[in-house]
């Protein structure tokens, strides 16, 4: 029997990268969601296209371009339904997509494969329609840059007390570097950044400040979740990085792996917030 892999020791020029990184890329973020309009659209029409290429590559290495285009043209068709007001529709957009892309991915004869493409549109899709809806209205700002805000927490959080304080493994099977320490200091700083972020932003929108800590720990948790997720998909493809675009992180999808589930969380919480939760 195999023993385990492992996990790192702390490498302290792998985070000088990821700082470097995060430093060019947090900046460009913060701002398009703080003006919002045609920079945030522009920018979250990038990111589509590069994830769809990502995971066309991954999911279909014989025919990565179709695959990528397929994808990517549905993810932005429902990102125009969301922008010109039609958010109910543009979740029937992204799921009669999926079938559209498997379709397509039949037709060039992938076989059992062909069902990864259309469980690509709802996996890249639904985080891109929630982020869309999220950053909608008076308040939207204030609703992103506290998932951003917390997404980053619980990421740094867990990568440094993981790191530091090491353990016992989370999940050996799925990702043998995550330990419980990790998950715990995670949470921990999504909860704290959640209600710091929630005081300064006062009337910019976001959870209020009494059940900050409550949306902290909801988005806390999705994010891990979509790390551990994210390790399960590479496995199933048999890679160890989606890509390379980023420097410390690998590929795009590697880096906002948590933040599309946490995306998807905050939105929960926003619309709960909409029917008197969290008030």
């Amino acid at each position: 029997m195999t023993s385990l892999r492992q996990a790192r020791r702390f490498d302290w020029s792998n985070l000088r990268v990821r700082a470097v990184s995060a430093a060019v890329l947090a900046p460009l973020a913060l701002i398009a969601v703080w003006y919002g309009g045609v920079a945030f659209l522009v920018g979250v029409w990038i990111a589509v296209a590069l994830l769809a290429l990502e995971w066309g590559t991954m999911s279909a290495p014989q025919h990565p371009i179709q695959a990528a285009v397929t994808m990517a043209l549905i993810m932005l068709l429902s990102a125009i339904t969301v922008d010109l007001g039609y958010f109910k529709s543009a979740w029937l957009v992204i799921c009669l997509g999926a079938w559209v892309a498997v379709g397509m991915a039949a037709l060039r004869k992938l076989g059992d494969r062909a069902a990864d493409e259309g469980f690509g549109v709802l996996y890249l899709g639904a985080p891109t329609v929630a982020l869309l809806w999220l950053r909608s209205g008076d308040s939207g700002r204030g609703w992103v840059l506290s998932l951003l805000a917390v997404t980053w927490a619980a990421d740094i959080g867990a990568f440094l007390g993981g790191n530091l304080f090491r353990g016992p493994k989370l999940w050996p099977r799925i990702s043998p570097n995550k330990t419980w320490s990790g998950f715990f200091t995670g949470l921990a700083a999504a909860m704290a950044v959640a209600e710091a972020v929630a005081l300064c932003l006062g009337r910019q929108g976001g959870p209020v400040v009494a059940w900050a800590w409550l949306a902290g720990l909801i988005v806390g948790l999705a994010t891990m979740a979509g790390d551990l997720c994210e390790s399960m998909i590479k496995r199933r493809f048999g890679v160890k990085d989606s890509g390379s675009i980023i420097p410390g992180h690998g590929g795009l999808l590697d880096r906002v792996d948590g933040l599309m589930f946490a995306t998807v969380a905050m939105a929960a919480v926003r619309l709960a917030g909409r029917y008197g939760a969290f008030s």
